[in-house]
């Protein structure tokens, strides 16, 4: 008895199905995720995380470095030392985390202050866009001012995103993965037209597109659905808050024009870390915090050493192009650099305690800025130092192994890190000791880490 062949057209339904399963599945995702909580919460964290974080985070970090360079004309070691000052609204994330949780306008204790953050964002950009001739010192203050608008509105969307995770902690690690994913896209649109604006329109005018973030966190500030708070809440939350208070035509073409070429990095970068999102989101989440930072951590410090072997041309001496290099290291930097942060974002939605989850989580998130602006300023300190100028990169290369070191050196504190999986809710539980038997007496508090559920499946 013979077997008819295969059906071709069989075959071919067959992939276009899983084609179009593939391609759906995404959206599908974001449904579900719509679906289980407020359209208008995942509407915010599109906007914060997308245009705010990824485009207009992606499109500051190549217009400034070009408007310093070729507008204001300053030394990298003085551009260091402006962009550890314009980083300190990120420093000051606890005290716009205490502000949302402590002191609602009208009832409200997350719309009005996207409304703030959007106002102030977009007249800071209009500002340094459209005032030729601005002095270096008023053009910081508006990159301050674009700063601590981008700070205010993620602190607020990250309360939002903390309360979530919270209430419904088996979709934590899907919230960190969206906000991966909407901050990646982000980014990779505003690397590859940020070298096309600053070639067409200039560093100073590109720089006006920096409105478009905080003018929708102004629509988002008056759509966003919220529940009013009442005065009994509000007594809670002071106590709360005091307590508290004691306890980023063709390829040939492009890579012809400098500006164009250093956005194309960024942009390759970009979806590298889109990468980093995917491997988290569909293999990672499952494995417990420590175990995963380690080897994170590791092959992060690994990556850096590609920078240190650029910087001595030994790329060449094996055979490797610059621009392949380049593009290998930015892709081995950002895929590590993702994994690493996306398990400790869920980590810390997961310490929050109701009630104050954006003071404490802006107080989680503005240790991170603070070693950021170490090493802005310490990064800028250490130029200096080794007389690295925009003509002199003589010792360029002894900066780059520092660094290096002092990322290895990181793996030394992963022991602090806790082994609970990601999947294992954890809060700050009162545990008190006794000095005696009685039970009535005063007993001395102390802090633990408790895993409050078991593992849950999304």
């Amino acid at each position: 008895m013979t077997t008819a062949p295969p059906d071709p057209n069989q075959n071919t339904s067959k992939k276009t199905k899983n084609l179009l399963w593939t391609l759906t599945q995404p959206v599908e995702w974001v449904r579900k995720l719509t679906w289980q909580l407020n359209p208008t919460f995942i509407a915010g964290v599109f906007i914060v995380y997308g245009v705010g974080q990824g485009f207009s985070g992606s499109l500051f970090r190549v217009v400034t470095d070009y408007y310093w360079k070729d507008v204001q004309k300053l030394q990298p070691s003085t551009v260091q030392f402006y962009f550890g000052i314009y980083f300190i609204p990120w420093l000051l994330k606890p005290l716009w985390g205490i502000l949302t949780d402590a002191f609602p306008v009208a009832g409200y204790r997350r719309r009005p202050y996207f409304v703030i953050a959007g106002v102030l964002g977009t007249a800071c950009a209009i500002v340094v866009a459209l005032w030729q001739g601005l002095a270096a010192a008023g053009a910081v203050i508006c990159f301050v001012g674009v700063s601590a608008s981008l700070a205010i509105a993620d602190v607020t969307i990250d309360a939002c995103i903390a309360r979530n995770s919270i209430e419904v902690p088996s979709l934590a690690p899907e919230l960190q993965s969206l906000c991966g994913y909407c901050a990646g896209i982000g980014a990779l649109v505003g690397y590859l037209a940020s070298g096309f604006f600053v070639h067409h329109l200039g560093p100073q005018e590109s720089l006006g597109l920096m409105a478009l973030s905080p003018a929708l966190t102004i629509v988002l500030g008056f759509v966003m659905y919220e529940n009013r708070t009442s005065g009994s809440h509000n007594e809670k939350k002071e106590v709360a808050v005091e307590s508290v208070g004691m306890t980023i035509r063709s390829m040939h073409k492009r890579m012809k024009c400098p500006q164009e070429f250093v956005g194309l990095i960024y942009a390759f970068g970009s979806v590298a870390s889109l990468l980093g999102v995917l491997i988290y989101q569909k293999t990672l989440k499952d494995f417990a915090f420590r175990n995963l930072l380690f080897y994170a951590q590791l092959f992060y410090a690994i990556s850096g050493v590609l920078d240190l072997i650029f910087i001595l041309r030994w790329n060449l001496i094996i055979g490797i192009p610059d621009y392949f290099f380049v593009f290998m290291e930015e892709t081995a930097t950002r895929i590590t650099s993702k994994i690493r942060w996306m398990p400790m974002m869920v980590l810390s939605t997961q310490l929050c305690p109701i009630g104050i989850e954006g003071t404490f989580f802006a107080l989680l998130m503005s240790i991170d800025s603070s070693g950021a602006l170490i090493s802005k300023w310490g990064g800028g300190l250490l130029l200096r130092l080794l007389h690295v100028t925009r003509t002199n990169f003589t010792n360029l290369w002894l900066a780059a192994l520092i660094r290096d070191l002092l990322r290895f050196a990181t793996l030394a504190l992963v022991f602090l890190v806790p082994k609970a999986g990601q999947y294992e809710g954890l809060h700050l539980s009162e545990v008190y000791e006794k000095h005696t038997n009685d039970h009535d007496h005063a007993s001395e508090e102390t802090l633990e880490l408790v895993p409050i559920i078991s593992r849950t499946e999304v």
